[in-house]
């Protein structure tokens, strides 16, 4: 039997655990389907947000996932790290451009289609070094970059959404920290490709053949995955509830929303120098520090470690976002101190390996410069621990973004727009740091911009924390009646004088 009621029905202790509904919008609650059974095996109703979130999690293990396991090696998997800096900068500058709108395009045809069509670059992007090796046409790959640059921008603004939207307010934490475990999974398997192809190369040299077409069979494949993904007013919460479909209204009018929301929500900007730090640090970890300290075959068993860290790290930190016992506005803080705690203590134990690396003269003496550790030398240990302690420092810098982003709003349209600005400006910071790196600026400037941009981004979180995280306030705002949503405003204003801010 189906039912439904009016948001102003629902109790207020009772919508900091629910969807998204306008004010004065009836919302739809289901009973939720069977589980599917196969012999002793049950997996979750296929339209479920765990089976969604689950598949979203296995299209970007097998795109974005071999992708990150691809440029992880250093150099994508070449010896001569410009070849790669050149993509990259092609890519980022692309994603920043096309970030800004993939959120009105979801909106357009919706998530299925974007990920469709954000799923074929990568075959492409492989393909391109696989051409390379034989040809050394560095245009093609540059070409790829550019193509890479609009997928990207669609896979990641759909994923962005369908992660902030389709969980209960409750389950947000854990959902991150399982596609987060997922899609790190696909760069842990991506890096047994080169591992295992490269094995008995203990010189530093370019990657074989091999390698290059187990990547483009894969991110094939997830392409082709995202195609049967559920369109989201059929996707029915462990609540009942529906998730709210995403209208479609003019491109006109999703320009505009663009600009209303950055002019509404004028705190984003706040969140800008953290959005920034979040793709800046792995120029300097995986075209500085992983190439230049690690041979071929060692850099992609870092490189698996550098994965694998992830998995771990995400769910654990997921949990913690999700303590029950504990408000949100608790939840955020102790997950900012963490995080804080993490950003200075890893990036600070980093300093001594960086002061032992120095950019070689020319790119065609990368060969004979660069360190390359094997595995087997004595004090590899040590840094290879470093390599995975940024590893989660990474999963959970992304973690807390998303989450944090989902407690800002519950309404799909904004956490497209969200999501968009949140990829645009990594994207733009990405731009800036793969084009430092095309012009060879010294391995030092890298290391100290990328902990600065961390350090920054915490310290411009600490105002949107205190004053817009709140145990009911965000989502009652959305989903309230306009009396409630008027207390709940003077609230917010009692709070913010009471705090001096």
């Amino acid at each position: 039997m189906t039912g439904s009621r009016p948001s102003s029905a629902v109790s207020s202790d009772k919508k900091d655990d629910e969807s998204f509904e306008a004010p004065g919008e009836v919302v739809e609650y289901l009973p939720q389907r069977k589980a599917i059974k196969i012999g002793p095996i049950s997996l979750p109703p296929w339209r479920s947000p765990t089976a969604q979130i689950t598949l979203i999690g296995f299209v970007c293990f097998l795109c974005t996932g071999m992708f990150n396991a691809l440029n992880g090696i250093g150099g994508g998997g070449q010896i001569d790290s410009s070849v790669s800096a050149a993509s990259m900068t092609a890519i980022y500058p692309t994603f920043t451009i096309v970030g800004f709108t993939a959120g009105s395009f979801l909106n357009y045809f919706g998530a299925k289609v974007t990920l469709g069509i954000g799923g074929l670059g990568y075959a492409v992007y492989s393909a391109a070094y696989l051409c390379y090796n034989h040809t050394h046409n560095k245009e093609f790959v540059i070409f790829s970059g550019v193509l890479l640059g609009i997928c990207a921008a669609f896979i990641w603004c759909a994923h962005g959404t369908i992660m902030m939207s389709y969980p209960a307010e409750n389950e947000k934490g854990k959902f991150i920290g399982i596609f987060w475990a997922i899609f790190n999974s696909g760069a842990v398997l991506g890096s047994l490709v080169p591992l295992g192809t490269n094995w008995n190369t203990k010189e530093n040299k370019s990657v074989n053949d091999a390698t290059y077409i187990g990547f483009l069979v894969l991110m094939a494949m997830g392409g082709i995955l995202a195609w049967f993904l559920v369109p989201p007013e059929k996707v029915i919460r462990s609540d009942g509830s529906r998730v709210q479909p995403i209208r479609n209204p003019s491109a006109i009018a999703e320009i505009r929303g663009l600009y209303d929301t950055l002019v509404s929500e004028t705190y984003i900007l706040l969140l800008f120098p953290y959005f920034i730090a979040s793709n800046w640090f792995y120029t300097y970890e995986q075209n500085s520090y992983n190439l230049y300290m690690f041979n071929t075959r060692t850099r992609s068993f870092t490189g698996l470690w550098y994965w694998l860290s992830q998995i771990g790290a995400s769910l654990l930190f997921g949990h913690l976002l999700d303590n029950a016992a504990w408000p949100r506005r608790k939840r955020a803080i102790a997950g900012w101190v963490v995080l804080f705690l993490m950003v200075n203590g890893i990036w600070g134990g980093g300093l001594k390996a960086d002061l032992q690396m120095s950019r070689p003269p020319r790119p065609e003496d990368a060969a004979t410069w660069y360190r390359g550790m094997d595995v087997y030398d004595k004090g590899f240990g040590w840094y290879c621990l470093l390599y995975i302690a940024y590893g989660m420092l990474d999963a959970v810098w992304q973690t807390y973004a998303y989450w944090l982003m989902g407690a800002l709003s519950n309404e799909p349209r904004k956490l497209a727009y969200f999501a968009g600005f949140y990829k645009g400006i990594q994207a733009a910071g990405s731009a800036v740091a793969w084009g430092l790196d095309s012009a060879r600026v010294s391995y030092r400037v890298l290391f100290l911009t990328s902990w600065g941009w961390c350090v920054a981004g915490m310290l411009f979180l600490i105002p949107v924390i205190w004053i817009k995280i709140n145990d009911t306030g965000r989502v009652l705002q959305e989903s309230a009646s306009p009396e409630e949503i008027e207390r709940d405003r003077d609230d917010e204003k009692n709070h913010a004088v009471d705090s001096g801010m």
